[in-house]
């Protein structure tokens, strides 16, 4: 008998250290995933600046619309959908931005967490350029960091140190705005553009918006020859000294009003996209400044 328990006991020992012993492997190989950078899909030039910024080297983003690329007719690739099938977390700017982007995502039978970075913005109607507000985008890398946090709960920390340290840079942009703009007569801050994407940042700064080439937030939308001669008239009588192109549009219909009205053209703001590497608009920040140094100098001037 006493050997039958023996045993049974060093039976129940063996078993007992054999799922210790394959418990082990799957707790190493955790470890080792969780040392692995988070995939990351983001949308836009924009959205995945923020995410490169919050996420530091913990994260590899797919970046789907690329710079320079107007992104509200965009086309997604096969290359896109299998960059959505193989991420951790998708992130977009919202908005109804990126039309494209809840059928690139059920083709891609992707089923994990997409973050909509305008989800706490408090929205213009049907404006998806929340961006042009540094205010906006500190509410954007907010849930951003939040949407990392949850998917690599063992990089939390690391990700809200990297949210704190761009949020100050955020700060820095807005007041550097905020005194350039000071410095304008507020009669003299009348903006003319391509199309009706700076409405969050004309809102922050206090500028007078007279129109747009393209009368509308959405560029597919087309100028009538009535409304043509309507922003040329309007703008000869507001005063305004300048239409600004953007960096992502045609300019010769900007260029041709611009002409009628005898104003100049200046080149040009970051408006839906960011710049190439190397340019004054390759990240969000170099972008923003690059935009308030232009239209600034040129109504200062």
């Amino acid at each position: 008998m006493t050997r039958l328990r023996y045993g049974v006991a060093a039976a129940a020992l063996a078993v007992a250290g054999l799922l210790t012993g394959c418990s082990a492997e799957p707790a190493g190989n955790a470890a080792a995933a969780s040392s692995e950078p988070v995939p990351v899909v983001a949308t836009t030039p924009q959205v995945a600046d923020f995410v490169r910024n919050i996420g530091g080297d913990d994260v590899t983003v797919t970046q789907i619309v690329k710079p320079g690329v107007d992104p509200h007719d965009y086309e997604p690739t096969p290359a896109d959908m299998q960059a959505v099938a193989g991420a951790k977390l998708v992130v977009k700017n919202g908005v109804g931005l990126e039309k494209w982007l809840d059928r690139t995502i059920s083709s891609a039978g992707y089923t994990g967490t997409v973050v909509d970075a305008s989800a706490n913005v408090a929205l213009r109607p049907d404006d998806p350029h929340i961006w042009h507000n540094p205010l906006n985008a500190k509410i954007m890398v907010a849930d951003i960091e939040k949407g990392l946090a949850a998917a690599d709960p063992a990089r939390t920390a690391v990700f809200a140190e990297n949210l704190a340290d761009y949020s100050a840079e955020l700060d820095e942009l807005d007041a550097d705005n905020l005194a350039a703009y000071a410095r304008i007569p507020a009669d003299q801050r009348k903006l003319v553009t391509n199309h009706d994407a700076f409405g969050y940042y004309v809102d922050r700064y206090r500028l007078d918006f007279v129109g747009s080439v393209i009368p509308s937030m959405d560029t597919s939308a087309e100028l009538s020859a009535k409304q043509l001669t309507d922003l040329v008239a309007k703008i000869r009588a507001t005063g305004t000294k300048a239409v600004f192109t953007e960096s992502s549009l045609p300019p010769k219909t900007a260029e041709a009003i611009a002409a009628q009205a005898g104003v100049k053209v200046v080149a040009s703001l970051y408006g839906d996209s960011l710049g190439p590497a190397g340019s004054d608009g390759a990240t969000y920040l170099t972008a923003e400044r690059h935009n308030t140094a232009t239209i600034a100098g040129a109504l200062a001037g």
